[in-house]
Formats: structure tokens, sequence, C-alpha cells
């Protein structure tokens, strides 16, 4: 059998573990306090304990995930056999060290496994929500300042995506039976085109008569985008960098696919409301084209707004990829999210409590930060 730690060791040990994830919030955010005069809207965030909160749960978890093999003391996949269901502080017979928050029911470390579980997250809910900004921005801007009949397709087809349950669609997209097919794939190589067409015409707009500024930008749009794209798609970074398995392929397309319909609805929206002012008038009377207007002038001016949604939409996709998880959908049994750390643990809930509560907390704090971090800037949006 094996010996436990007290609870007072336990948060010591605890505590110990995160001292990478201390040191960083210490300089970045004595740094971002120091210097938030000069730093725009994110400075001004420190103005409001709200704003500081929402910022320091999102760094905490971003760290947590940066240090993550510094920072776990157990391989997240790693059994221990006589560790089945510990209770938290019970120390390793063989390596005498201490699962801090115990056991799960195949011997894993939990908190290791909490750990690990936020790179999955922090890697999968921003970067899908940045695709479906772009996908999103790129249709509803066209669609809110020429309105007629490229309203009319592009806000059907946006209805379209949103009359269906979204669960039942998520459901539909991660099925193993469709991760077989090439729908997946062909979704993504139509999604990830999106990000290349945007900066391509943002810089072609804005740079068009000086051609050798254009050339590198363009370039650099086509290299990089390229072998993001290929990566991504293909499965073919010849620098082995972005590998991406079927499965949170599945989930990163399923994402962007939802999420891109609200998206556009907002920017179109926003677009319509913008093109009336007068600066907007007055690039059309320079002789400005129809993009540079909407990339130049109306774009930077729905930015607000749009990086609240940003903000709620990556809690919201959090939320969904642990629902998923829950379910068994999309990420392999193994895998530490939270989501499938919560459907493990809920299986012996009336015996065992502990294995569900870290996966949940992590889970809770991290929305509620990007949800206080969103009220904070929703705040300083309405003061501009």
């Amino acid at each position: 059998m094996y010996e436990f730690l007290t609870v007072p060791q336990i948060i010591t040990g605890i505590l110990w573990q995160l001292l990478p994830v201390w040191i960083a919030l210490a300089v970045v955010l004595s740094l971002s306090f120091f210097f938030r005069r000069s730093l725009g809207l994110y400075g001004e965030l420190f103005g409001s304990g709200v704003g500081i909160a929402g910022v320091t749960l999102c760094y905490f978890w971003l760290f947590t995930a940066l240090f993550a093999s510094l920072i776990a003391p157990f391989n997240p996949l790693a059994q221990v056999l006589i560790m089945k269901d510990s209770l938290p502080g019970a120390i390793d017979p063989e390596s005498g060290r201490a699962f801090l928050l115990g056991g799960d029911r195949l011997a894993r470390d939990i908190f290791s496994r909490t750990v690990y579980g936020s790179q999955i997250v922090l890697l999968i809910a921003p970067a899908a929500t940045g695709f479906a900004l772009m996908v999103g921005t790129t249709l509803g801007l066209p669609a809110g300042y020429y309105g007629g009949r490229i309203d009319s397709i592009l806000s059907f087809l946006a209805n379209l995506v949103l009359a269906f349950p979204v669960i039942l669609l998520f459901y539909l997209l991660v099925t193993p039976g469709i991760m077989e097919t090439p729908i997946p794939y062909a979704m993504a190589g139509v999604f990830f085109l999106f990000p290349i067409i945007f900066f391509a015409t943002l810089f072609y707009t804005r740079n068009k008569h000086r051609p050798g500024l254009l050339a590198i930008q363009l370039g650099l749009t086509v290299l990089i985008g390229g072998w993001i794209y290929a990566g991504l798609v293909f499965n073919a970074d010849p620098f082995g960098i972005i590998a991406i398995r079927p499965n949170e392929l599945n989930i990163f397309v399923a994402v962007v696919f939802a999420s891109s319909p609200g998206v556009f609805r907002i920017v179109r929206g926003l677009v319509m409301d913008i093109k009336t002012r007068d600066y907007v008038a007055a690039a059309q009377t320079r002789g400005e084209t129809p993009w540079y207007i909407m990339l130049w002038e109306v774009l930077p001016n729905a930015r607000g707004p749009l990086i609240v949604d940003a903000c709620l939409r990556i809690g919201y996709t959090t939320i969904l990829l642990g629902t998923l998880g829950y379910f068994g959908l999309g990420l392999s049994p193994e895998s530490p999210d939270w989501g499938t750390a919560i459907k493990d643990a809920s299986r012996l809930l009336r015996a065992f409590v502990h294995p569900a509560l870290p996966p949940v907390i992590a889970l809770m704090s991290f929305v509620l930060g990007l949800n206080l971090l969103a009220d904070a800037l929703r705040e300083q949006s309405l003061k501009d």
C-alpha cells in the first residue's frame, strides 16, 4: 500500500510544479501593467479588475500549455497499476513521486493529464476560431457592402448551416464513418484557402501601386500559407512541424464550418452599418476600389465587436470540445483532453469524485477567463 501527502503538502506540491507558470505570469503581467499606456486596447484592460482577472486566467492556461512538459511530473499516458483510482496525494512506491490529484481508473496521473489537456484545448479552440473568423469575414464583407443578390445567396447558405442543431451537426461531421471519407479533407481544402485569399487581397489593395513591396508580401503569403495548407490538408509538411491526425482535422473542420455562419452574420451587420459613414463616402469619392474600402476603411472600424466575439467564440469552442470528448467523439479515447477526462471520471462518479473535479475546474476557469476578457473588451469598445 502507498503513503499519502497531507493537504498542505498537496497544495504546496501543486504550487511548486506550477512554478514556471508563476514566473511567466509575474513577468508578463508586470511588463503589461508598466507599459499599459502604450499598448492600446490591450493596455486598457489593466484599468479594470474584470480585465485583469480575465487576462490572468487566460495567461495562466496559456503558460500551463506552453510549459506542460516541465510542469507535469508524469507522462499523461503512463500507467502505474498500483495507483489505480488512488486518492489525491498518494505516493508511488517505486518512483517516490506523488499523484498530487490522485489517479484515474486506468492508473494515470490526473494532474499530469489535466496539464497536458490544456495543450489540446489551446491548440484547437483558438486556431479553429481564427479560421472561422477568416471565412466569416471574407464572406461577410461583400455580403454587407454589395447587398443584393450576393447578400441573398450568402445569407441563405449561412442560415442553412445555422438551421442545423449544433450538436447534431458536429455528430454528423466527427463520427468515425465520416473520417474514412474524403469529405473532411475536401472541406479543409476549401476553408483553409480563405486565409490565403484574405491576406493576398489585403496586401494587393494596399500596395498595388508599389510592386516591389507587393511582390514580397504576396510571396510570403503564398509560401507561408502554402506550407500551412499542405500540412493541414495533405499532412505533407516538409519540415514535420505541422502534423494533424484525421480525428483532430475533423474537429477542426467541424468547428470552422459551424462557427463561420455566426461570424458572417456579425460582419455583414457591421458592414451594412459602417458603409453609410462619411469616411466611407470620402473613400468612394477618392476612387478607391470596393475591396480597399472593405478591408482598410470598414473592417478596422468593426474590430471591437469582432474581438469580443472571438473571445466568446473561443469559450464556446472550448465547451464544445469538452462536450464532444464527453460523448467520445473526435479525439482518441486515450487523449488527455478535458472532455474525455470528464467522461472517464463520470463512469465511477459515485465511488470516486476526485478524478472529475480537476478537468471540470480547468474547463470552467478557462471559459470564465475568456468571458471576463470579453466583458472587459466590450466595456472598452463602448468607451471608444
